[in-house]
């Protein structure tokens, strides 16, 4: 059972391999801010999702004495209360990029990739929602390549995916591509370029405690954890 949280204590309550819940994670651990990290079973009964957020939806971050959701407004956020290292960019333009980035993965990527592939593979099994659907799984791993291919044509011309500094919009990709990663489902021989800037994404101590998650009965790919994949 959970004990009462301080004022002070900053809690997310998230689950493991939720590219959302994962977005956050990444934010709060570059910018070394101590969380306390509170599973949230959403699918049992005695999930409060919906006390903490009336949309019931994770992540929520308990910080400044409020409950907070939506994991870009989150992010954004905890990247104007504390402002270093910067994760967004002070250009209007260049915060426009990382803002059409993060849109791009947590709509777009997710709708025809992480969603489809995640609930087939990963959700079914955890709620006892039967077997996986292969057409939805095909289809969805077709996405995974046809938008990597867009990555890479961004890599060709920038250090990382918005411009050339780490942005949010680099952890929203990562937070995605680990999700699927995780159960070997993004093929890395597809692009060098996608390959490199994830290896780059994936040694940086922020991505630590993601490299450790483990979800009751859906075990990591041999790789998962491996810096040199």
């Amino acid at each position: 059972m959970n004990t009462p949280a301080s004022n002070s204590t900053i809690r997310l309550y998230h689950v493991a391999l939720s590219p959302f819940c994962r977005k956050v994670r990444l934010v709060l651990a570059e910018k070394r801010i101590e969380v306390e990290l509170v599973e949230d079973r959403y699918w049992e009964p005695d999930s409060e999702r919906i006390r903490r957020n009336p949309a019931g939806k994770l992540p929520v971050l308990r910080m400044d004495g409020r409950l907070m959701a939506e994991s870009q407004a989150i992010c954004e956020y905890l990247d104007e209360t504390h402002p270093e290292p910067a994760l967004m960019p002070r250009n209007p333009a260049e915060r426009y990029e990382v803002r059409r980035l993060c849109a791009w993965f947590d709509d777009k990527f997710n709708t025809e990739a992480t969603r489809p592939v995640m609930n087939e593979r990963v959700w079914k099994k955890v709620m006892r929602q039967g077997y996986p659907d292969s057409r939805t799984v095909k289809a969805g791993l077709g996405a995974i390549r046809h938008h990597m291919d867009y990555m890479r044509s961004l890599l060709e011309h920038r250090r990382w995916l918005a411009g050339d500094v780490m942005t949010l919009a680099d952890f929203a990709a990562a937070a995605h591509l680990s999700c699927l990663d995780y159960i070997s489902d993004v093929d890395w021989t597809h692009s060098a370029e996608v390959q490199d800037w994830y290896a780059k994404i994936k040694s940086r101590p922020a991505f630590r405690s993601l490299l450790a998650d483990h979800l009751p009965g859906v075990h990591p790919a041999p790789h998962y954890a491996l810096l040199d994949f």
